[in-house]
């Protein structure tokens, strides 16, 4: 007898509720999130025993435990599980058993699981974004300290001649104190972002989506890499409005009757993608390929509302591009995605 699994994990302890193929619940327990405890209740489960869990904090280790367990994980989108969210009567055991049964009806809405290698990339470009926005707030606390003894900044203040000046400059104790806090860790963050950005150099020479996506102006190596990191499989999406879609950049419709509304973009999403697709759109807006859009959507709608216009140009152009690199050529006039199993 077929068996599902619908677990509602926390930090700390996951409630697994275990449901028959007619439905009828066999077990509803709450444990330690830790495989000791974990494997004694999964790993008598029957080989390719679905799960289901909603995406959480921290779930890359349970995908990996309950692919060790010949267990098939289905991540669940917590946003679009209405049945859940609404649900009068709403606890940890409810939300598990739930889960399960509507695995068992093939009802769950859900995620992509990543690959392993696609979300260590994803780490390894979070991690020097997160580093990089580390540096710029100390640079803008330094502002900040000059700003308020009316001291004019240097032009090029984190340059060697700029480091000079600002070290040589008379302050009182405490914000010489601040600047030299903020100077000591520039200096400190700037090896690892080094490191890294080797590191994603290396990675990047050798992918033929990257250097495909650097034709586009204002596309670099990082921009690129973050695009084929976040995106993953193109084969996810059968057009390239549903990717953009995807990454939050096209705008909500609210429709009642013959009303439409269009509203300002959903932001669903990764944020990493449209934050870095924003970037290139600066530099994009002035080049040929998309100057007179950008200026006539300027002068209709504002300069905001244009750039991310430009940005969802970019990301269309992003999907022809990644599908005419994974389509077969003999498929390729078709410009439609293969849908991924």
């Amino acid at each position: 007898m077929s068996v599902y699994v619908g677990m509602d994990v926390h930090r700390k302890r996951s409630q697994v509720a275990v449901v028959d193929e007619v439905g009828v619940q066999q077990r509803n327990r709450n444990v330690p999130n830790h495989p000791a405890q974990l494997v004694p209740i999964l790993g008598t489960l029957p080989p390719g025993t679905p799960v289901a869990f909603e995406a959480t904090y921290g779930w890359g280790w349970l995908v990996e435990l309950l692919e060790e367990l010949e267990l098939m994980p289905h991540l669940v989108h917590p946003s679009r599980c209405k049945a859940i969210a609404s649900a009068r009567l709403k606890n940890d055991k409810v939300d598990a058993a739930t889960l399960a049964q509507l695995l068992r009806a093939d009802w769950l809405p859900e995620a992509w699981i990543a690959p392993q290698a696609t979300r260590d990339l994803r780490a390894l470009l979070r991690h020097r974004a997160a580093l990089v926005r580390l540096s710029t707030s100390c640079k803008n606390r330094v502002h900040a300290v000059l700003a308020d003894r009316g001291i004019p900044d240097h032009s090029s203040l984190w340059t060697g001649p700029g480091r000079a000046w600002l070290a040589g400059l008379e302050l009182p104790p405490t914000p010489r104190g601040i600047v030299e806090d903020c100077c000591g860790l520039l200096d400190a963050l700037t090896t690892p972002i080094a490191r890294l950005d080797r590191e994603i150099a290396g990675l990047a020479k050798p992918d033929p989506r990257v250097q495909a996506l650097m034709a586009l102006p204002g596309v670099g190596k990082l921009t690129a890499m973050t695009l084929v990191a976040e995106i993953g499989d193109i084969g996810r999406f059968p057009s390239a409005r549903k990717l953009c879609a995807w990454a939050g950049l096209t705008p909500q419709v609210r429709n009642s009757d013959r009303t439409v509304r269009h509203g300002h973009i959903t932001k669903q999403g990764s944020p990493w993608v449209r934050g870095i697709l924003q970037e290139a759109a600066q530099t994009a807006k002035r080049h040929p390929m998309f100057a007179s859009a950008y200026g006539e959507l300027a002068r209709r709608r504002g300069n905001h509302i244009a750039t991310v216009a430009i940005a969802r140009r970019l990301l269309a152009r992003s999907f022809h591009i990644l599908i005419q690199l994974e389509t077969p050529p003999e498929k390729a006039g078709t410009g439609r995605a293969r849908v991924s199993a």
